[in-house]
């Protein structure tokens, strides 16, 4: 809100002109005052407590007019007393206002911030999986922070600023034609010429600043990338401290030097326009002067003017720089809504199934899918200065990135019969899995597997065919119920920095510590949890990096096994075991398959063995099926696969 009037040659820019250009519709701003509606009384009341505080800071020039023009040449004492104590009154009432209104508009800014925040998260907890695969977690964590701060300064800030500039703009012209026309008039007259100067300098300053995020961003990018356990290892392992010295101190003497041009400049800034306000103040007084001497004009209603020019030029600066602030505030607004119109690519339907007494009968019928980018459903590039997320080249500090293409547009190495890159990422699946039954998927990386996997949950929809389970096709099923049905261990295990509890009960919030236990002892990690300093209520730390790839897979395992899903769908569980842990693991997930409908990405010979169904995949096809037997008698890729993988690696684990 609006802080006390300013005096002559004091007055404030901001740094944070728009990057970007918004179109400013009547539909965009009736949207982004939809989100004022529910705080209309508290912005009315606002509105009040900041008209009330200017009405009384007009106050004090008109007392002391009184007070040099007629209380102390008539040495009147009472009258004295009085308006000393009306000036100490003033700022005691506008504190006390100042407050009110820091309460109601930290209540309406908040509110909104609140109100935008929790609808982005919600919108973005839908999208689907190929939209975070497409896009930068700084710019998502920018639009629930920066973008949302900047949003609601357009209702709690800025418009309520430019109506009171505005009504404090007319309220001090109006009194200060009253007291004097003539020397209002020279005032005015001024304005220009400060307004020029304002512009000029404060656009030369603010493309200083701007330079300067974007060295500040740069030599934080190298801190970010290098101050951390994964740069710090690289860095040693290659002998590169002192050149990584050298090129840390290359950017912070860059920002070091634009800081001394900022500070340079700035001062320039406030010197220059602090002399083109006080020319208005030196006519005020010259002129007011010689109307004195003429005894045309009072002093006190010299005095008097010169105390309004302050509020006066504070006013116009602030009604000068609200289409810049507004602008800004609306570039915010886009971008959130931007985030809240992205289409939802898996949707649930209205009257959508919800599944019951599943059975667990997984068929996949005719289905094929392509990774398709549409630039419809992703957020547009956003240049954001002075953050890590805009720099492109952390090291070369280039603003380009150049490709490892050839002159003609050809890559460096040519594809080799045997690769898997394609368009089509799943042509023409189709197969069944029935409850206690085990399906391996086997196949190159690259050939299909894992995006085979994510069909099954829904975290994308296959472009042809469909995935039925018990004969209900999952586009028709409420995909809370879907979830309900499908325990799934990725590659990659993730856990939140907390508790081994908390992380296992993300399966089932209500289980308890003895359903805990067991599911941890099926998945052969319980002794280890009991071993661990504070036991359950251990922090497994940042994506679980204080445990190892095995302990973390089996903390995965006994995760699903808590939630005790129809379907098992198992992507490399056991690769990062050893051999004696696998075979418990093994042990476990032959009493957990039981009467389950398992599909699991097979790494491991003991896997392919148990499998009722191998389906072998290459270039996105099932290009064979049948069991272990029956496939090696083929001699066809599984053999192959067999004899170059699963039986080498089989004979590693031998010796």
């Amino acid at each position: 809100m609006r802080s006390a009037p300013m005096r002559p040659g004091k007055f404030t820019y901001s740094p944070h002109a728009p990057v970007e250009r918004t179109r400013i519709t009547l539909g965009l701003i009736r949207r982004v005052f939809g989100y004022a509606h529910p705080y209309l009384w508290l912005l009315l009341g606002l509105l009040f407590i900041t008209l009330a505080s200017t009405g009384l800071s007009l106050l004090t020039p008109l007392i002391l007019r009184q007070l040099i023009d007629q209380t102390l040449p008539a040495r009147d004492l009472q009258q004295l007393v009085w308006l000393s104590l009306g000036l100490l009154a003033i700022p005691l009432l506008n504190g006390g206002l100042h407050v009110w209104q820091r309460q109601v508009n930290a209540r309406v800014g908040e509110g909104i911030v609140y109100d935008l925040r929790s609808a982005l998260f919600s919108h973005l907890q839908r999208m689907s999986l190929s939209f975070f695969t497409h896009t930068k977690i700084g710019e998502l964590m920018s639009r629930l922070n920066n973008d949302v701060v900047g949003a609601q300064n357009a209702i709690s800030n800025t418009f309520i600023n430019f109506i009171i500039s505005l009504i404090q703009a007319v309220l001090v012209l109006a009194v200060m034609f009253t007291l004097e026309w003539r020397l209002t008039l020279i005032s005015i007259a001024v304005l220009p010429l400060f307004l020029i100067a304002a512009r000029n300098l404060g656009s030369r300053l603010q493309d200083i600043a701007r330079l300067q995020l974007n060295l500040i961003a740069k030599m934080n990018a190298v801190m970010n990338e290098l101050l951390n356990i994964s740069g710090s290892l690289l860095v040693k392992l290659f002998g590169r401290t002192a050149e990584e010295d050298k090129r840390f101190r290359e950017r912070a003497g860059n920002v070091r030097n634009i800081g001394v041009r900022r500070a340079v400049t700035g001062t320039l800034f406030f010197v220059s326009v602090g002399l083109l306000s006080s020319v208005g103040v030196a006519l005020v007084y010259g002129i007011g002067g010689f109307l004195v001497i003429q005894q045309e004009l009072t002093i006190g209603t010299i005095v008097a003017l010169c105390a309004y020019l302050g509020s006066l030029y504070g006013a116009l600066q602030g009604l000068t720089n609200a289409p810049v602030d507004f602008a800004t505030s609306m570039v915010s607004f886009e971008r959130v809504f931007e985030v809240l119109d992205l289409p939802l690519e898996i949707k649930e339907k209205p009257d959508a199934h919800v599944l019951k007494n599943t059975r667990g009968v997984l068929e996949f019928d005719d289905v094929s899918f392509r990774y398709a980018v549409d630039d419809k459903g992703l957020l547009k590039d956003v240049q954001r200065f002075g953050q890590i997320q805009d720099v492109r080249t952390v090291l070369s500090g280039d603003a380009s990135v150049k490709g490892g293409s050839d002159e003609n547009g050809n890559g460096d190495e040519s594809l080799s019969a045997l690769s898997q890159a394609r368009e089509q990422t799943l042509e023409h699946i189709s197969f069944r899995a029935d409850p206690g039954h085990l399906v391996a998927l086997v196949g190159q990386s690259g050939a299909g597997k894992t995006t085979l996997t994510y069909l099954i949950p829904r975290l994308y929809d296959p472009n042809q065919g469909r995935i039925l389970i018990d004969g209900y096709d999952l586009r028709d099923v409420t995909l809370a119920s879907l979830a309900g049905q499908i325990g799934m261990v990725t590659q990659e295990t993730y856990l939140f920095h907390d508790t081994v509890r908390v992380n296992l009960l993300y399966a089932r919030s209500d289980a308890t510590q003895q359903e805990v236990e067991a599911a941890a002892r099926a998945a052969n990690i319980h002794d280890f949890i009991m071993g661990l300093p504070d036991r359950y209520e251990t922090i497994v730390g940042e994506r679980g990096y204080r445990f190892s790839g095995g302990e973390k897979q089996r903390l995965a395992l006994a995760r699903v096994i808590l939630k005790d899903p129809r379907i098992l769908v198992l992507d490399e569980a056991t690769s990062s075991l050893d051999s004696e842990s696998e075979a418990l693991i093994q042990d476990a997930l032959k009493r957990v398959m039981t009467d389950r409908t398992s599909i699991v990405i097979a790494h491991r010979l003991s896997t392919i063995l148990s499998a009722d169904l191998i389906l072998v995949m290459d270039r996105g096809r099932i290009v064979e099926r049948g069991t272990h037997t029956d496939l090696l008698a083929k001699e066809g890729l599984y053999a192959r696969l067999y004899q170059t993988q699963f039986r080498t690696r089989q004979g590693e684990k031998a010796e």
